[in-house]
C-alpha cells in the first residue's frame, strides 16, 4: 500500500510574537530577563530545599518538582524564540519541531498534576493533621510523582504519534512563537478529526479531573477553616494556601484560555499573549509566590547567604 502519512514538509515557519519590528530588542531584553529570572529563581529553590534539612517535607518535595518542571517548561520554548528574535531566523526542522511540541504537553501536564498533588498534600496536612505523617509517606510521594510522569509521557505520546501520521502538504507557517499542537493541526491537509477529539477527551479530561480535584481539596479546607477558632492557626493555614491558590488560578486561567475557550482555532494575538503568560510568565512567578510568603524558605535563603559570605 502506498504510504500517505508523511510530511512533504522538511521544517516550519514560526512567526513569533505579534510584535513590531522595532520593538524586538526592547522585547528580548524582557524575556531574556524573565527567562534567566525563571531559570535561577526555580533552581535557587531547588537548591534550598536539598541543602536544608527542614525542608525534606512532602510539601517542599512537591515544590521541587514543580520548580524542576516549570525550569523545563520555559527552556522547551523560550531558547528558541530568543534565537529567533536575534538572529531573524524563523525556521525550525520537522523533527526539532515534533520534539518541542512533545516536551512542552510533557511538562504542561506534569505542572498541572504537580498543582494537584500539591492541593492533596495540603488537604492532608489541615484537615488530619493527626494523620499527616502516616499518610504522605515517602513511599506514597514518590509514587505520586512517578505516575504524574508516566501518565504525562503518555498523554505527550499519543498527540505526538497521532500527529506524525498527519501531512503537511503547502504551508509551514506556524502563527506562533512556538510549535504548538492546535497551531500544526491547522496546517495539516490530512483529516484532524481524531486529533482533535482526542485533545477535547483526553486533554479535558486531564484538565477537569485535576482542577475537580483541587476545588474538591480546597471545599474540604475552606470548611476546616471555617471552623478553627484561634486567629493565629488562621493565619497560619491562610499564609500556606495562599500562595498555591494564586498559582492554580494564574495557571488554570491561561490554560482555559488558550486551549479551551478560544473564540475559533484561528491562531490571534490573544491566545499568543496567553500562551506566553503559561509558558513563560507563571514559571517565572512561582519561585516569587512560593518563597516571599514562605518562612521556611526564607530562613533557608538566610543560612544559604550566610555560609556563602562566610566561606568568601
Amino acid at each position: 500500500m502506498r504510504r500517505e502519512n508523511r510530511s512533504s514538509v522538511s521544517e516550519f515557519l514560526l512567526l513569533g510574537l505579534p510584535i513590531q519590528p522595532e520593538q524586538q530588542g526592547m522585547f528580548f531584553a524582557l524575556f531574556l530577563g524573565m527567562y534567566l529570572t525563571t531559570v535561577l529563581g526555580n533552581l535557587l529553590i531547588i537548591l534550598l530545599i536539598r541543602l536544608d534539612p527542614r525542608l525534606h517535607t512532602p510539601m517542599y518535595f512537591f515544590l521541587s518538582h514543580l520548580a524542576l518542571t516549570d525550569v523545563s517548561l520555559s527552556s522547551v520554548t523560550v531558547p528558541k524564540m530568543l534565537m529567533n528574535m536575534q538572529t531573524q531566523q524563523q525556521s525550525i526542522p520537522y523533527a526539532g519541531c515534533i520534539s518541542q511540541m512533545y516536551f512542552f504537553i510533557l511538562f504542561g501536564c506534569l505542572d498541572n498534576f504537580l498543582i494537584t498533588v500539591m492541593a492533596y498534600d495540603r488537604y492532608v496536612a489541615i484537615c488530619q493533621p493527626l494523620r499527616y505523617s502516616t499518610i504522605m509517606r515517602q513511599e506514597l510521594c514518590v509514587s505520586l510523582v512517578a505516575g504524574s510522569w508516566f501518565l504525562c509521557c503518555i498523554h505527550a505520546l499519543l498527540h505526538t504519534l497521532l500527529l506524525v501520521q498527519l501531512s503537511f502538504c503547502m504551508d509551514n507557517t506556524i502563527s506562533h512563537f512556538f510549535c504548538d499542537l492546535t497551531a500544526l493541526l491547522k496546517l495539516s491537509c490530512s483529516d484532524t478529526s481524531l486529533n482533535e477529539l482526542l485533545i477535547f477527551t483526553v486533554g479535558g479530561s486531564l484538565f477537569i479531573l485535576p482542577l475537580s480535584s483541587i476545588l474538591g481539596s480546597y471545599i474540604h479546607i475552606g470548611t476546616t477553616v471555617l471552623s478553627v477558632s484561634s486567629t493565629k492557626k488562621l493565619f497560619k493555614i491562610c499564609s500556606t494556601c495562599g500562595s498555591h491558590l494564586f498559582v492554580v488560578s494564574l495557571y488554570y486561567g491561561t490554560l482555559a484560555s488558550v486551549y479551551f475557550f478560544s473564540s475559533s482555532w484561528d491562531s490571534n494575538d490573544k491566545d499568543i499573549i496567553a500562551s506566553a503568560m503559561y509558558a513563560v510568565v507563571t514559571p517565572m512567578l512561582n519561585p516569587f509566590i512560593y518563597s516571599l510568603r514562605n518562612r521556611d524558605i526564607k530562613q533557608a535563603l538566610e543560612i544559604f547567604v550566610s555560609r556563602a559570605n562566610f566561606l568568601k
